[in-house]
């Protein structure tokens, strides 16, 4: 059972409501959604404004923090802070392999198609509203931008301001535009790694030829291919990757009885880049997070063919992916394979509902200030200054000096400069 406690200089309290599964049908099923409150100690019964922390992913629960730091140590300043593990995450009614295994795969389907956007911004409303909070302000990172727009779209009125970094989604492009654009910006950090680090081409060739030729397994049974290796490409939209990635090719192989093989310590670390295994909605529910009327019908997967570089044969030089989901990925990874089905029917759901209200936001007051990364390989910023375009009562801060996880590499001075922003926009209202 969760309970309060004081760590440092900051009281922590925990929060789980019993949420509607499915909000139209509130009086069926009913799951838990689960919320850290933190507050400095000395200002806890302080009658502070809220700050609610909408995580990036999708299938991803809040930060644990450990340490008054980052972009929490400004937000505490002055918030009382509410850390959100979205449905299906964290303390949250968890998805996973093992909690799915009982159902068919009708009653998957059904069930997993209650964890998008709009149901996690429910959720928040019904947080709220049980937590007797009039307004309060969102802090969106990546996924959790997306979240952000569908509460401007349709809560506005319980928002006093919204901060977004990296997650300024588009409003009505099909998933294939985006992935379009995303190969690009994958192909365009793939040249930067390898000029960065010449070796490593040569080193990345000898690893996908070495697992065309071989039978490899990693820890957990499970058959390692040359697809698997190229996911760990995603790693190349965060700072301060680039330099482990290149040290763990580095020690991929190990010489045993005069025989050159992959090391389980390289073996290892592949299995633990495979996050979807841990956090399938990842997988599962991550095209969808583009699609409005429309299926994704696998886009990444069909875009992909567009890029014969990323289709790996010997005699090629390797091409890392990036933040794509693919169909081959539920026959092979191990705790995807018994959510096959589901996944395919969901790739071909074409009556997702809309995520956003594209006139209400052109019409919205509520102050957005938002983080843009030039050279965001997760979010086109192509699209995001479209959306902007759109958007109205928002201010942008569009800068190439963060990657994607700006929020967690710099996040004290990324949160005073959103603050900045927003606080220009209330004072132009005045």
């Amino acid at each position: 059972m969760q309970t309060t406690f004081i760590d440092g200089d900051l009281v922590y309290r925990p929060h789980s409501f019993e949420v509607p599964l499915n909000y139209d049908y509130p009086s069926d099923k009913t799951i838990t959604v689960f919320a850290r409150e933190i507050v400095a100690k000395q200002q806890q019964d302080t009658d502070l404004p809220w700050l609610v922390y909408l995580q990036g992913g999708p299938g991803f629960p809040s930060p644990r923090p450990d340490s008054n730091s980052g972009w929490l140590k400004r937000a505490l300043q002055e918030y009382r802070v509410l850390l959100l593990d979205q449905r299906g995450t964290g303390q949250s009614t968890v998805i996973s392999h093992q909690t799915l295994a009982s159902q068919s795969t009708d009653q998957q389907v059904a069930y997993l198609a209650q964890f998008r956007a709009d149901n996690i911004v429910r959720d928040a409303e019904f947080i709220r509203e049980a937590l007797k909070v009039k307004q309060w302000s969102i802090l969106g990172q990546s996924f959790g931008g997306f979240c952000a727009l569908h509460y401007l779209s349709y809560y506005p009125q319980s928002l006093t301001q919204a901060f977004i970094t990296g997650g300024l989604a588009s409003l009505t492009r099909h998933a294939d535009d985006v992935y379009q654009a995303t190969y690009q910006r994958v192909l365009d950090k793939n040249a930067q790694f390898f000029s960065r680090f010449p070796s490593a081409q040569q080193r990345c060739n000898e690893i996908a030829n070495y697992l065309v030729d071989n039978h490899v397994l990693l820890p957990n049974g499970q058959h390692f291919t040359v697809e698997q290796f190229q996911l760990i490409g995603i790693n190349l939209g965060r700072s301060g990757a680039e330099l482990p990635m290149y040290y763990l090719l580095e020690d991929a192989f190990v010489e045993v009885d005069d025989k050159r093989e992959l090391s389980y310590a390289f073996l290892n670390s592949m299995l633990m880049e495979q996050a979807y295994q841990t956090n399938p909605i990842y997988a599962i529910l991550h095209e969808s997070i583009y699609c409005q009327h429309t299926a994704s019908a696998w886009s990444a997967h069909r875009v992909r063919d567009q890029y014969p570089q990323c289709h790996y044969q010997k005699g090629q030089d390797f091409c890392f992916t990036g933040e794509m989901v693919f169909p081959w990925m539920f026959d092979q990874l191990e705790c995807l394979k018994p959510l096959k089905a589901a996944a395919d029917l969901l790739a071909e759901k074409s009556d997702w509902p809309l995520l956003y209200d594209v006139d209400q936001l052109a019409r919205n007051t509520v102050p957005v200030a938002a983080a843009v990364y030039l050279e965001d390989m997760y979010v086109e910023y192509a699209y995001s200054k479209e959306t902007l375009t759109t958007l109205k009562n928002a201010k942008a801060w569009e800068t190439n000096e963060y990657e994607h996880n700006g929020l967690k590499a710099d996040g004290e001075r990324i949160l005073t400069r959103l603050i900045q922003l927003a606080d220009e926009i209330d004072d132009r209202q005045i």
